[in-house]
């Protein structure tokens, strides 16, 4: 089957269904145990931050500010 004909028959399906379908197949990949590929430059880039990290040029901010700052429009 290809991935028309696979379009084809997911949107055949009813929400529920189709809900069911998307978490099988997180389940799938969750399962799978294997990491996900990162490109290169984006592998440099985070070991760039976490050097920078370690060298303590990052300034960190826990979860509860952000998430406060976000609720208030991002102030």
């Amino acid at each position: 089957m290809n991935s028309q004909q696979l379009r084809s028959e997911i949107d055949g399906l009813a929400l529920t269904e189709k809900l069911k379908l998307v978490e099988d197949i997180w389940d799938t990949i969750a399962a799978s145990n294997t990491e996900l590929p990162l490109p290169d430059w984006q592998r440099q880039e985070l070991e760039r931050r976490y050097q920078s990290y370690q060298a303590g040029e990052q300034r960190l901010h826990n979860w509860h500010s952000v998430h406060e700052a976000l609720r208030k429009g991002g102030q």
